[in-house]
């Protein structure tokens, strides 16, 4: 399975972006699909997962009813909705697949290029 991540930019503090992670070559729906982001000198930090099938979603704590992820598989895509978005939130921001609905960035087996947010105050 391929990940493409893409959708970020430079925005305003209190803006939104929406991120999207296209995938190719596999059966998309079979995958948990997570959300990483890492910013210059830190390590690479869990934003939030969904279910293959959509249905399930857990965030971290710092985006957590900021962010929403949503899917759709007809498509192939994952999207990770961010509002509020503050200066903390800056970061590379990856998507991954796996089997497993986990945290932890080295049980997802595909990774996307990551896509640079920048926001501004």
């Amino acid at each position: 399975v391929q990940l493409q991540a893409s959708g970020g930019g430079l925005v305003q503090a209190g803006g939104s972006l929406r991120l999207s992670c296209a995938a190719s070559g596999g059966t998309f729906s079979r995958y948990a699909v997570g959300w990483f982001r890492q910013a210059p000198g830190k390590d690479r930090e869990f934003v939030g997962i969904i279910t293959g099938s959509g249905t399930g979603t857990y965030y971290a704590g710092a985006v957590k009813g900021r962010f929403t992820i949503s899917r759709d598989n007809t498509k192939n895509t994952v999207y990770l909705q961010m509002n509020s978005l503050k200066p903390e939130d800056s970061a590379v921001y990856y998507c991954a697949g796996g089997g497993q609905f986990a945290v932890v960035a080295n049980l997802y087996e595909y990774w996307g290029q990551g896509t640079l947010v920048t926001v501004s105050s």
